[in-house]
């Protein structure tokens, strides 16, 4: 997460620093495939977090060098941590604690730009976009993945999740993210002067013809929504029935032969 916040919706307990990381690996068949960052070497990734999108990028790219920006001390300290014990990240790498709206680095200091899950969690991401620009030397490219929570859908109707989720998005919003920003990539890359943007949607459309995948990625799903429980609860937008409901529901879908999951998000590309 970067910018300053008015709170990230999952907390920052030692419980979510590890789900991030499972997070993380969990993804990136789907957000990392075909990056454009052949021949790059100096990567600017903005609100890396935990740094486990970091290691996926220095593993991926063997001559990309990447410059982490996290606002979070917790956050960047298990970065450094995690990084310091993958001997491919020694020297690859560089963690700073910044505000994303107002980065203290040179303009063009960069030739290519990752942010991922980002977007959701500012107050202004077309001035984080805009600043990103600035930093990045003219025709790098850039690639923003971002939530589209207006996508979910789930068969065996489940109505403590669906309100559990609509509960979310309210949260995200109130607290100053957008957990409908991935749909405005688009506007929002050319608004902050990037060229050449293209949207891509990509989806999890999960049913009976795979259901080992069903599976996984619902336990998947039930991680990461139980990750905003605590913060629900405090702000009274659920209660422990709607929050075990959803867990009796996400375990019948999960089993059930005729079930159904869609979730999509939206990635972007495009060049300074």
């Amino acid at each position: 997460m970067t910018t300053t916040p008015t709170g990230y919706l999952h907390g920052y307990r030692a419980e979510e620093r590890e789900r991030l990381h499972r997070q993380a690996g969990f993804l990136a068949p789907t957000v990392h495939d075909g990056l454009p960052f052949q021949r790059r070497t100096k990567l600017i990734e903005v609100g890396c977090g935990v740094g486990a999108q970091t290691e996926i990028l220095l593993r991926r790219w063997p001559e990309l060098h990447v410059t982490g920006v996290e606002i979070n001390d917790e956050q960047l300290a298990e970065a450094r941590r995690f990084l310091a014990s993958i001997p491919s990240a020694s020297g690859r790498v560089a963690l700073t604690k910044g505000d994303a709206t107002n980065l203290a680095i040179d303009a063009e200091s960069f030739d290519s730009a990752f942010l991922c899950g980002v977007l959701e969690h500012v107050g202004d991401p077309a001035r984080v976009l805009a600043e990103v620009r600035r930093v990045l030397v003219p025709g790098s490219p850039i690639v923003c993945s971002e939530v589209l929570n207006a996508t979910f859908f789930v068969d065996p109707y489940s109505k403590d999740t669906l309100r559990y989720w609509t509960s979310l998005n309210e949260q995200q919003l109130a607290m100053g993210g957008d957990p409908f920003v991935g749909a405005k990539l688009g506007n929002l890359l050319a608004g902050a002067g990037f060229r050449d943007v293209v949207t891509e949607v990509k989806s999890f459309h999960l049913d009976n013809r795979d259901p080992v995948a069903r599976a996984e990625f619902l336990a998947y799903w039930t991680d990461l929504l139980l990750s905003s429980a605590p913060a629900l609860l405090d702000a009274k937008k659920v209660d422990e029935r709607v929050v075990d409901g959803m867990r009796v529901e996400l375990a019948r879908v999960a089993n059930d032969p005729n079930s159904v999951f869609f979730y999509a998000f939206i990635q972007a590309r495009a060049r300074a």
